[in-house]
C-alpha cells in the first residue's frame, strides 16, 4: 500500500497535468526567462506547499466518513475530475502580463502556487489523501507527477509543448480517473480488496 500511496498519484498526476493551465504556465515562463532551473525549483517549492496543503486537508476529512461512504464521496470526486480533464486550459491573459516582476524563482513559485488553487491536481491531491493512509507519500507522488509532466516542457521549451497530442493524453487521464472512480464505487460495494 505504500508504493501505491506514491505511483499511483505520481502517474494520475502526471496524465492530468498534460495541457493543464501549469503546464501552460510552465511553457510561458520557460519562454520568458529561458533560464530553467530558477523555474524547475520553483515549481517544486510551489508544488510542494499547495500539495501539503491539500493533502493534509484530504487526510483530515478522511476521519469524518465511514470507509464505504468516503469511498462513495471519492468515487464521485473521480469521476468530476475525470470529465473536468477532459476540457482543456487555457492561461489568462491577466497571469501572463503580470509575470516577469520578480525573477525566475519567486515568479514561478506565486504563479504556480496561486495557479494550482482550486485546479484538478489540486483536487486529486486532497482525494487521493483521503483515499491512501501515507499522505505525505501522496503529496511527494504528486509532485513527482508535477514535475515528469512540467521539467521536460521547461528544458525543451516551446519545442516539445507543440508536438504532444494534448488531446489523446487528457482522453488518457480522463479514463485513469475513471477507473478510480469506479474502483472507488466498487470499495463502497465491498467489492475491493
Amino acid at each position: 500500500m505504500m508504493l501505491e500511496s506514491l505511483l499511483v498519484p505520481t502517474g494520475i498526476v502526471a496524465l492530468a497535468e498534460i495541457g493543464d493551465k501549469t503546464q501552460l504556465l510552465a511553457l510561458l515562463l520557460a519562454a520568458r526567462f529561458r533560464r530553467p532551473w530558477p523555474i524547475i525549483w520553483g515549481i517544486v517549492v510551489a508544488t510542494l506547499a499547495n500539495h501539503f496543503a491539500a493533502g493534509a486537508v484530504g487526510n483530515w476529512v478522511a476521519g469524518f466518513f465511514s470507509p464505504s461512504t468516503l469511498s462513495w464521496i471519492l468515487a464521485a470526486s473521480f469521476a468530476a475530475v475525470a470529465l473536468w480533464t477532459l476540457v482543456p486550459d487555457k492561461l489568462d491573459d491577466d497571469e501572463e502580463s503580470n509575470l516577469k516582476r520578480f525573477g525566475p524563482f519567486l515568479t514561478t513559485l506565486v504563479a504556480f502556487f496561486l495557479a494550482e488553487m482550486g485546479d484538478k491536481t489540486q483536487v486529486a491531491t486532497v482525494m487521493l489523501a483521503a483515499q491512501y493512509p501515507d499522505f505525505v507519500l501522496v503529496v511527494i507522488g504528486t509532485t513527482l507527477g508535477m514535475l515528469i509532466a512540467n521539467v521536460p516542457v521547461v528544458l525543451a521549451s516551446h519545442f516539445a509543448a507543440d508536438r504532444l497530442p494534448l488531446t489523446l493524453i487528457r482522453r488518457l487521464a480522463a479514463l485513469a480517473f475513471a477507473a478510480l472512480a469506479i474502483y472507488a464505487a466498487c470499495q463502497a460495494l465491498g467489492l475491493g480488496a
